[in-house]
């Protein structure tokens, strides 16, 4: 693997990233320092996370923590989506959607937090 931008997970957590900047422009303006930048913050920074890790693997210490806070701002886009939901700014299909996406790249940062010598 040449680069993290091949990774599984970092497609779909870029893919996820543009969906929730899409549906997030329908948002009220009144949120727009709030919810609107927080998940639109979060969800970005699960890739910005993976690409440094990705480029310190060859210290397992490092990749592993920085892998860890991908998976963090994966958990915090959830509960902004929770917020999303409980405000009636997005629907519970979308919900569901975005949540199973997120679910998915949780379950793949893990599996990279479990076995970084996959990734040297």
């Amino acid at each position: 693997m040449s680069s993290f931008k091949d990774l599984t997970v970092y497609k779909k957590g870029f893919t996820l990233a543009m969906e929730i900047f899409e549906i997030t422009k329908n948002f009220p303006k009144e949120e727009r320092y709030s919810l609107i930048d927080q998940i639109r913050r979060c969800s970005r920074s699960v890739c910005a996370n993976m690409a440094e890790g990705y480029r310190k693997r060859q210290y397992p210490a490092h990749f592993v923590s920085k892998i860890s806070d991908s998976d963090m701002e994966n958990s915090e886009t959830q509960v902004w989506l929770d917020f999303s939901l409980a405000c009636e700014y997005i629907d519970k299909k979308t919900y569901d959607d975005k949540i199973k996406k997120s679910l998915e790249i949780g379950k793949l940062l893990n599996q990279m937090i479990n076995n970084p010598e996959k990734y040297k």
